[in-house]
Formats: C-alpha cells, structure tokens, sequence
C-alpha cells in the first residue's frame, strides 16, 4: 500500500509540474523586416512559428512581435520575396529587436490571356455559354468518408467503395505515419493570423512549412481523401487546410472505433 501510495504522489507531482509548464507562455519576441536591397521597411510580412504554430504580421514600418521560445523557427513569407527560416537564439531573447532582411524574386510574368463569359441576355443561349462545374463533394448515407466528382476524378467510385469496406485501415495509410504533422492542423485552423495567411495564399509553401510536407506529399493525402484534381489545383491554401483537417477528423474517429 504504501509503495502504491508514494507512486500516487509521484504521478501528481509529475501531471501538475506538466500542467503549470504548459500554462508558461514563451516570451514575445520583438523585430523588423527589411527589403534587403534597399532597407525599406516590408509592410505585412507573414511570420509563423513553425513550432508553436502562430502567427504575426508586420505593421506598416515593419515591425512585429510573436511569442516564441530558443530555437524555435519563425517562417517569412512575402509576395514577390524568397521565403525565409530563422532560428530564435538566447541573443535575440535576451537583447530584443533583430532585423530581418528578405531578398526579392525577379519574377518574369507570362502574358495572360482573360476570357470572360460574354452574356446575350437570351436565357437559352447563356444557358450554354456558362461554363458548368462539376466538382462536387459527395458523401454515402452512414459513411464519414467522401468523394469529390469531376471530369478529373475518375478513381473516386473505386476510392470510395474501398473505404466502405475498411476505411480505418484506407485513411490510416493518409494519417498514421504523419502523427506529428497532423497534431499541428488544429492549431493552425484555431490561429485568425495563420488563416489570414493562408486564405490568400495558393502556393502551398506556408503549409509545407509547418505541416513538414513537401507539395507531393500534400497532393497525395488530398488524392488519397478523394479530393479532385481540380480542387487540389485550384483550390486556396486554406481550402486544402480545411480538406486536410475534415478527412484527418474522420480517420480519428474511424480509428477509434477500429480500436
């Protein structure tokens, strides 16, 4: 009994010595971002803690403060910009505002050509020049897991009819060798900056930074999820956020029951 009880105490001690650690915030971090060729100030600059997984920008002198902890990385991203990594020193803690300098992309941009709908203002003949899209997201009475249609997603009948008949162990080959990654989409959906962010990006280079996903890898769990071609494409990135998040959600759900 006694030997019991003194493990008892052990266990408290270690759960309220975890609790009062995950209830510490990290300090905040003070600095400014810089064109580093002209060393004007950048104008909201997105920066992310890839470890904590939050979010600031930079004012309009560009400036910014964010909570981070020694050695954790704060991603810079900006249009136009190479993004950038930098590793939070004792230095920066202890002495306050840093400048970052980020270096510009010379970008040659393609000529566009916009073709917009042309209306007559005859329903019958508008009702043909409209262009219809298919890409519908559809789901199966009693099934978590969906698909999406579209002409560029052939496999979806076949995806889903193999998830009907062992969805836990079909989403487990998605989610179950990426546990670290995964944990990390609830913080993000749960940061208004990060989906800010994201929700005006579609280059998917934010995301493969935090999540720790290179674009393939992104493009085969949406694949793998049932997701068109089309959407995977076109689609923002907090849209793929989003869709990601959703089919993590039912593979959780999925495994617990398998369980």
């Amino acid at each position: 009994m006694k030997r019991i009880g003194l493990l008892l105490i052990i266990l408290m001690c270690v759960t309220v010595g975890t609790a009062q650690e995950s209830l510490v915030q990290p300090p905040l971090i003070e600095g400014k971002v810089l064109n580093d060729a002209t060393d004007e100030p950048l104008e909201n600059v997105n920066i992310v803690n890839l470890n904590s997984v939050v979010g600031a920008t930079t004012n309009s002198e560009g400036y910014f403060s964010i909570r981070a902890a020694v050695n954790d990385t704060l991603y810079f991203s900006y249009l136009g910009f190479k993004s950038i990594r930098v590793r939070v020193t004792n230095d920066w803690t202890k002495f306050g505002e840093i400048k970052i300098k980020m270096t510009e992309l010379s970008i040659a941009l393609e000529e566009v050509v916009v073709r917009p709908v042309q209306l007559t203002g005859y329903v019958e003949v508008d009702a043909k020049i409209i262009p219809i899209y298919d890409n519908y997201r559809y789901r199966i009475s009693g099934l978590s897991s969906g698909y999406e249609g579209g002409s560029r997603q052939p496999g979806a009948v076949n995806k889903v009819l193999s998830a009907i008949f062992n969805p836990a162990d079909f989403l487990y080959n998605v989610f179950g060798k990426r546990p670290k990654q995964m944990r990390k989409l609830r913080k993000m959906k749960q940061d208004d900056e990060i989906r800010n962010l994201l929700a005006s990006k579609y280059d998917r280079e934010t995301l493969m930074a935090v999540l720790q996903l290179e674009k393939p890898d992104i493009d085969e769990i949406l694949n793998k999820c049932n997701y068109s071609v089309d959407f995977i494409n076109t689609a923002s990135d907090l849209q793929i956020l989003d869709a990601i998040s959703e089919c993590y959600e039912e593979y959780k759900v999925l495994n617990r029951k398998k369980e």
